[in-house]
């Protein structure tokens, strides 16, 4: 083997899931956020990021950067008390896994914890308000709790073993509703008095007469037979008919009786169901019944789970669990959508096919390619000749998955998203339940990518007006902010070479609120966006990554702000620009802000693929000599789509603090944002479509190339590493480029796309079934002869994420292929996607520090 020490190991593979950080550009610490930071923790303005370069500071080693807890414990989940005098803010306990609440007070900048006993009485967030915000309806553990604007403690309306959810203060104001399982009730605020509005049943009516008797149907003839023989069948029947008829009319016509029930069908699930404002229209949505999954899975219209045995156990016995299905192996259905009239007991189904181009199939000419490629495969010389390939035909119309409901504020209208199954169409889709006795379903927005549409900047909601939608699109390249009825052209409120995102919707509807990049690609600062006069008026100015919550009054703004040298922490500003901003919390432990870390250079590197630069993080050694020759490590960030060369802290933390070790070794650091990443805009994203894998290993031989001729690097002595999609690339680029890197370490890694799940991977390389050659050019098990430089392996065995059957099946290609002088593996039987134990972390970057020791010095 080619390390000097062998032990077993494996790890981490992609950052899914976590918000898509913007690329960074070259920042100035001179403004009122970062002024407050440096002032609150004795600094002068501007001087942390200056001094964190520099080599004084504590001694590092890996075991101390991966010690639990080092770097501190950050606040979570920041909000505002009702009368915006004071924050809340959640924390994890150091060397626990406890969250406690803690609350702010803004004025006196006191911090105080919430005892259990007290968290009854404080405000809580994501509150439903009433329309003139005199009332609040929120659920807390389950319970349903009501505050009214003024009083200092809620009050309690529920205290059930059953969970109450989806609270909501109806129109009239004098009651608050909600769902308790599949029911859901209304609580008259002055009585108290729980009355039912909806009882949703997946089964038949048992009350509803039979079907029609078909006179030309064997069974139709038998039933007409018996009531046209036998009297007292058919006296039966017809007295069974009056009483059903009679109980229904009494139930209707009496006040203090429960409305009867909706019987939705047998072999249905109700997939969402969301109550109007006024309480009289519920919107339902039903898909087929299917086996509840028994573990994680993003697979939509079921597939066979995986297996994922676990070796270490307390029983000392193997364990088995599901794991999400493999991408294609569902069978994806569009919902059934009901309007529900709560009043008239009547329900309607919502046509979808008026959703324009739902009938089409993008993928036509890939399922008839992959159908003949299927049918010359199968055939044989023999003298009949082959049967002519069946090309596979798309369900039409397409299945499509409804991701959102909004009503309007008064009820009187409901907007509904959908998204085509094939990841190529959105639709926004509007419904009148009070137009007539069948309201139709109006789109109201429809855009296509030839690629797939993004899974982020997909909001939109109404303008107070209740006639006109704003929504986040990605139409133009960049997402940005419009607003547009229903047959009317739309009103782009932003546009440029940036991205708009979190849009929140001023009280007055004249204004959002939204985070955007247009400083910079990697420099995330807060917005205001007038309706009438379209454009960003620029709030903060902490030229890092900032973002904002609007107090209860809308004059303040609660801030999330962050450094590439300093963790995440919370500020409050007035709503204008130029206000001084206020520290609220100090989290990071002595320890951590004791170190003279690496403060990363933003560099923007001219791509040869494509017009326009990429954009890196550079992590210098302190006091190199210019004409020095040094090695060099390529950092590759996971995900695919996410941005780490940006001016805020990275979801990386573990890696930059790596980085700044590797610095001070000797090595010069790329952390480099290639095509894939977030925060760049709509065209960066996709050019991987239908090749991943490709594009990332030109952006990676640009960032080698760039290290060679800008800073010196000996181009022989330059490795790389990286988990998950990171994992990945580094395989593809042993693989396939050889020639860029004398070594690296792949953690975690996806090594066949074929086994990856089902929303991640189709919306990319859509399925292998219509597109096996997509799959083929993108997977590293395809590529794994390529192999002629070290490389390491790292994997936990507990992986639900990326399966560790990937680096299974990769390990014995390599054995089959000869490889055994090039690869070690080292596997972790405790952990899972992303390491849970120091002990593991400190492991597997020891192993990567040594291959990078043992080949690039």
């Amino acid at each position: 083997m080619f390390l000097r020490r062998h032990l077993p190991a494996l790890s981490t593979c992609f950052a899914l899931a976590l918000p898509a950080l913007h690329p960074a550009a070259p920042a100035a610490a001179t403004n009122a956020l970062a002024a407050a930071t440096a002032v609150s923790s004795g600094a002068a303005p501007g001087a942390a990021g200056e001094a964190a370069g520099g080599a004084s500071g504590p001694a590092l080693d890996i075991a101390a950067i991966m010690a639990r807890d080092w770097i501190g414990t950050p606040p979570e989940e920041p909000y505002w008390a009702d009368d915006g005098k004071s924050i809340f803010y959640r924390q994890r306990r150091p060397g626990s896994e406890i969250v406690d609440l803690h609350r702010v007070d803004i004025a006196s900048g006191r911090s105080e914890h919430i005892a259990p006993a007290e968290l009854g009485k404080v405000d809580a967030p994501d509150g439903v308000w009433s329309r003139d915000r005199k009332l609040a309806a929120f659920i807390r553990e389950g319970d349903l709790f009501v505050k009214e604007a003024g009083r200092k403690t809620p009050r309690q309306l529920t205290r059930t073993a059953e969970i109450e959810s989806a609270p909501l203060v109806l129109a009239t104001g004098r009651a608050v509703a909600f769902r308790r399982g599949d029911a859901f009730h209304a609580i008259d605020l002055e009585s108290g008095l729980d009355s039912t509005l909806a009882d949703l049943r997946t089964t038949k009516d048992p009350d509803a007469p039979p079907t029609p008797a078909v006179p030309s149907d064997a069974a139709g003839f038998l039933a007409g037979q018996q009531l046209r023989l036998f009297e007292v069948l058919a006296e039966r029947k017809a007295r069974k008919e009056e009483l059903v008829a009679e109980t229904r009319a009494r139930r209707t016509a009496d006040p203090t009786r429960a409305p009867p029930p909706f019987y939705l069908g047998e072999k249905r699930a109700i997939l969402r169901a969301d109550l109007s404002p006024s309480g009289g229209h519920l919107l339902v949505a039903l898909g087929p019944e299917r086996p509840e999954p028994t573990g994680d899975s993003s697979s939509r219209g079921g597939g066979k789970e995986d297996s994922m045995p676990v070796f270490v156990t307390e029983s000392g016995y193997v364990d088995v669990k599901k794991i999400r299905p493999k991408v294609g192996t569902g069978s994806p259905e569009s919902p059934t959508l009901l309007l529900l009239d709560l009043t008239r007991q009547t329900q309607v189904e919502l046509d979808l096919s008026v959703l324009p181009g739902l009938a089409d199939d993008p993928l036509a000419e890939l399922r008839q390619a992959a159908s003949a490629a299927q049918a010359a495969a199968s055939a044989r010389p023999e003298p009949a000749p082959a049967p002519a390939p069946t090309p596979s035909v798309a369900p039409a119309p397409r299945p499509v998955q409804l991701a959102e409901v909004v009503w309007s504020e008064d009820g009187s209208r409901v907007a509904l998203q959908f998204f085509s199954e094939d990841n190529k169409d959105r639709w926004l889709a509007v419904v009148s339940p009070g137009a007539a006795s069948s309201p139709p379903l109006t789109p109201l927005h429809h855009e296509s990518d030839p690629a797939w549409l993004g899974w982020r900047f997909t909001e939109f909601g109404w303008m107070k007006d209740g006639r006109e939608l704003w929504y986040l699109s990605e139409d133009s390249g960049f997402s940005h902010l419009y607003v547009q009825a229903a047959g009317a052209a739309r009103r782009a409120l932003t546009q440029g070479p940036f991205e708009v995102d979190r849009p929140r919707l001023a009280r007055d509807g004249r204004s959002f609120f939204v985070s955007a990049n247009r400083e910079g690609a990697g420099i995330y600062e807060a917005y205001r966006v007038r309706v009438d006069t379209p454009g960003l008026e620029r709030l903060t100015s902490a030229n890092g990554m900032t973002y904002a919550l609007p107090s209860p009054d809308e004059k303040q703004l609660l801030l999330t702000s962050s450094w590439a040298t300093r963790p995440p922490e919370l500020f409050v500003q007035a709503a204008r620009a130029g206000a001084a901003a206020k520290k609220l919390t100090s989290t990071t432990t002595p320890a951590f802000s004791a170190v003279a870390w690496s403060a990363p250079e933003i560099v923007r590197i001219p791509s040869t693929h494509f017009a326009g630069n990429l954009q890196a993080r550079v992590y210098t050694p302190p006091g190199r000599a210019p004409d020095t020759r040094s090695p060099a490590v390529v950092f590759i960030h996971g995900a695919g789509y996410l941005q780490n060369a940006h001016e805020g802290w990275s979801d990386y933390s573990r890696e930059f603090m790596f980085h700044t070790l590797l610095a001070r070794a000797g090595y010069v650091v790329l952390d480099l944002d290639y095509r894939a990443s977030s925060g760049y805009g709509r065209d960066f994203r996709t050019a991987i479509y239908r090749q991943m894998g490709e594009p990332e290993l030109e952006d990676l031989a640009d960032g080698v190339a760039w290290l060679v001729e800008q800073r010196g690097v000996d181009a022989g002595r330059v490795g790389t590493y990286g988990g998950s999609y990171g994992g990945f690339l580094t395989m593809m680029a042993l693989f396939k480029r050889p020639e860029l890197f004398a070594a690296g370490a792949a953690l975690r890694p996806v090594t066949d796309w074929a086994h990856y799940n089902q929303g991640y991977t189709s919306a990319i390389l859509n399925t292998p079934e219509v597109d096996p050659e997509a799959y083929r050019r993108s997977s590293p098990i395809e590529f794994a002869a390529g192999l002629a430089k070290p490389l390491l392996i790292c994997h936990g065995m507990v992986d639900d994420n990326v399966a560790f059957q990937d680096t299974v099946r990769l390990v014995q290609r390599l054995i089959e292929l000869g490889k055994t002088d090039l690869f070690e593996t080292a596997i972790y039987p405790l952990e899972p996607h992303a390491f849970k134990e120091p002990t593991s972390w400190v492991d597997e970057y020891k192993r990567i520090f040594e291959l990078f020791e043992t080949h690039l010095k």
